[in-house]
């Protein structure tokens, strides 16, 4: 209270202004704002758990697809390719020695297929708030590896079962995945953006990643091939992948030399190029997702 005849000051003080984001579209070959994906970290890690939970949602086997799907490929190779067309397995015995090639392709190949479906999946979220559309793909991929370990769980029975002890070797397994995530997400981004803008890749995809298959070495070694065309074959990045899972494990004659170098080399090249391309695209994907 005042007394009286003395004037009453009032401090009133003034709200800070927040700050405002203006959101343009991009236009040519823009920065990749890297950046944005730590900020939204947490977002990625919701949408992975999200993709982790629904992917088996309403399913009777549930998460078993992840060690089913391997498995069943598995003897159908021993089947035709080990036991009926002989096909040599560089002294191992043939279902441990396609198994051990079919849990990294698998897990690239089921990150290739939902990531290439991710973007066309998720429209009424990118239609509704803004975020690091990047953070769509990279989050499929990024939850098949829970499926992948419970594949190599299954794998690591077969090696006891047949009485094989992993060396030192085995160090190399995260760098191997690593290599496996980097080939998966850098196809995966070029596919997504452009399934986007034409939805025949969604029905070029399976053709795609069945021909892949068969030009890796899961049903066959890559021993079949002399240098330099064995050096060449890794110009797929899956052979790295695959010879390093079959040398860090079971121990064949197939350690990182000349090809993983070229396998690691093309996934890099793989991946950086579909980052550019996704962020190029990514102006459109509101108006025509």
């Amino acid at each position: 209270m005042s007394k009286k005849g003395e004037r009453a000051v009032v401090h009133t003080e003034t709200a800070p202004e927040m700050p405002v984001i203006v959101i343009k579209p991009s236009r040519g070959w823009v920065s990749l704002r890297l950046h944005e994906l730590w900020s939204y970290r947490e977002l990625l890690f919701f949408l992975v758990w999200r993709d982790i939970k629904v992917r088996y949602k309403q399913t009777i086997l549930g998460a078993a697809w992840a060690i089913i799907q391997p498995l069943f490929t598995m003897v159908i190779f021993s089947i035709f390719f080990g036991a009926l067309a002989q096909i040599p397995s560089d002294g191992i015995p043939y279902p441990i020695f396609s198994y051990a090639a079919l849990v990294p392709w698998t897990f690239f190949a089921n990150g290739l297929r939902h990531a290439s479906a991710s973007l066309v999946g998720s429209a009424s979220l990118i239609n509704k708030v803004y975020f690091p559309r990047l953070v769509i793909p990279i989050s499929t991929v990024f939850a098949g590896i829970v499926d992948f370990l419970l594949a190599f769980a299954v794998l690591l029975l077969m090696m006891w079962f047949y009485g094989m002890m992993p060396s030192l070797a085995v160090l190399w397994l995260p760098l191997l995945l690593l290599l496996a995530l980097v080939t998966s997400l850098g196809v995966g981004l070029w596919l997504t953006a452009m399934n986007v803008q034409f939805r025949d890749i969604a029905y070029v995809v399976p053709f795609l990643v069945q021909a892949w298959m068969f030009a890796t070495p899961i049903a066959y070694p890559s021993s079949l091939l002399t240098e330099p065309w064995r050096t060449l074959y890794g110009i797929n990045p899956m052979v790295g992948v695959i010879e390093g899972f079959r040398w860090a494990l079971l121990g064949t004659d197939t350690a990182p030399g000349p090809v993983i170098f070229v396998s690691a080399f093309v996934a890099f090249l793989l991946l950086v190029s579909g980052l550019f391309y996704f962020r190029r695209m990514e102006r459109s994907f509101a108006d025509v997702v």
